[in-house]
């Protein structure tokens, strides 16, 4: 049987098969979140040798019009542009270069934009532009050329000296994620929140970029009305492993992988000090998430933490975090997401793991007991021991069931308790269902509580992260003493004069 199996299956010929209009949809279906969409476009900047990249929201008034990625690069010719805003266009990538797939600024772009624009020129041609309209595109991959006048202006309005300006400049325009009709204070939160989120990104993803001098991001909102920046600042690196001392004195240290496929890998293994109050240290996700390996390709992160089937995430291992340097050609050892937020490693990889040792015969298994080792003294040199409890359900933000998890061991087999709001007689803040493992909360405090906002699942996060951890314990006892009784009854009567007092500054607030 073996023998009358070939790998080569005999053909006729073949035929030339266009893909449909509608691939263009699906290209734009790949789960792009809004912050690595943007960090695919300055990965574009950053290949085309720009100093300097600014993102800039443009609003009309209340309303947020616009957003475009500008940067000061080599720009583009219009045969260069026109290989830009082909799917797939083909080009050479020099070495170094972060691009990979020649999809990246339809995709990112589309997937969160109704059309986009690209304008650019060099220094020795004219502005050019094109754009696509995803209804367009769809019907038939019609991409526009924009009037050269309309190029010339908007090059123009980013520099102040149109003769020796060059680099492009990227329009996003029915941005899907903007807010529709919210008002100012919709407005205003939106982009606190989504630009914190986005500096965040960015400034991990790229902090090594944006480590050195000769390279700046810049996040800037702007009142077209008014012509007012109102907003201005640039963005900071965030790196990783950016601890001022080692949480183990003999850390870090460089293990060698022997990949028979690409070659030789090395891990830099790091133990960050306990504790550490650093936002690279637990600002950039839970420490359930972000221990493990740390993926760059050409200096640019492509993986924030996991242990990519290595191993499982373990409390224990929170302060290990290991950097890898990534071959710059593709490999079937490490496959890279097109959205560049992840690697899928091969078992050639993890088996490798296993087997790599440092320059002084230091194993990688051996990193990994000082790494757990380090975090329990650290426990216990605070004194601390901390009981499992019952862990978290339904009801409590999923951020604050990680905070929890990071802080205490869970008893195993136990259901979680669960938050809920209900309709109690009296006046009564909380009670609490024992069998059915439940914090119950008196519906008719919800909107003092909420201060008039709409409620959900996961509402009023403070409230029931403070209930769960002054009550948690009453779940682990079969019925209350007189002791916990009076406590309990304390905690009734100030929180139902806290909810009371809430309710009166509503009242205040929106009168009938």
């Amino acid at each position: 049987m073996a023998d009358g199996w070939k790998f080569d299956v005999p053909t006729t010929g073949s035929k030339h098969l266009p893909p449909d209009p509608r691939y263009m949809e699906a290209l734009t279906s790949q789960g792009y979140g809004f912050e690595a969409a943007i960090a695919d476009l300055v990965d574009n900047s950053i290949d085309a040798g720009a100093k300097d990249v600014v993102i800039h929201f443009l609003r009309d008034g209340d309303r947020l019009i616009s957003l475009l990625v500008i940067d000061d690069g080599c720009g583009m010719t219009e045969g260069e542009l026109d290989v830009a805003m082909t799917v797939g266009g083909r080009r050479q990538y020099r070495d170094g270069a972060l691009g990979m797939f020649g999809t990246g600024l339809k995709s990112a772009s589309l997937s969160h934009a109704a059309a986009v624009t690209v304008v650019s020129r060099t220094r020795t041609s004219r502005p050019v532009g094109r754009r696509w309209v995803m209804e367009r595109a769809k019907a038939g991959f019609q991409c526009d050329i924009v009037e050269p006048a309309y190029a010339q202006s908007l090059t123009d309005r980013y520099n102040g000296n149109p003769i020796l300006w060059q680099g492009t400049v990227i329009r996003w325009d029915g941005v899907k994620d903007f807010p529709r009709n919210g008002g100012s204070e919709q407005t205003e939160r939106y982009l606190s929140r989504v630009i914190n989120s986005l500096s965040m990104h960015l400034g991990l993803q790229l902090h090594r970029y944006l480590a050195r001098e000769d390279f700046n991001i810049t996040i800037a909102v702007e009142d077209i009305a008014t012509g007012t920046v109102v907003m201005d600042f640039g963005v900071l690196p965030m790196d990783p492993f950016g601890y001022p001392v080692s949480g183990a004195a003999e850390y870090p240290r460089t293990f060698k992988l022997e990949l028979p496929s690409v070659g030789i890998a090395r891990l830099n293994a790091h133990i960050w000090p306990p504790k550490s109050s650093l936002p690279q240290f637990r600002a950039i996700g839970s420490l359930q998430n972000t221990q493990g390996f740390y993926l760059y390709r050409n200096d640019r992160l492509v993986q924030a933490g996991g242990w990519n089937n290595y191993r499982q995430a373990e409390q224990h291992l929170a302060l290990a975090r290991v950097a890898v340097e990534l071959p710059p050609q593709a490999s079937d050892v490490f496959r890279l997401t097109v959205k560049k937020d992840g690697v899928e490693v091969s078992p050639e990889f993890i088996a490798a793991v296993d087997h790599a040792v440092d320059d002084e015969g230091v194993t990688f298994a051996q990193y990994m007991t000082v790494a757990d080792r380090t975090y329990r003294e650290a426990r216990k040199r605070a004194g601390v021991e901390r009981k499992p409890v019952i862990p978290p359900g339904k009801g409590i933000e999923p951020a604050v069931r990680e905070a929890i998890s990071e802080e205490l061991p869970y008893l195993i087999g136990e259901e979680p308790i669960t938050v809920q709001w209900r309709n109690l007689e009296g006046e009564i803040f909380f009670d609490i269902d024992r069998e059915g493992r439940a914090i119950l909360l008196n519906q008719r405090y919800r909107s003092a509580i909420l201060g008039g906002r709409r409620g959900g699942l996961n509402d009023a996060p403070m409230i029931k992260s403070l209930l769960y951890l002054m009550l948690h314990e009453v779940f682990q006892r079969e019925r209350a003493g007189s002791r916990e009784r009076d406590t309990l009854a304390l905690w009734q009567s100030v929180l139902v004069a806290a909810a009371r007092a809430e309710q009166n500054r509503l009242d205040e607030r929106d009168p009938e």
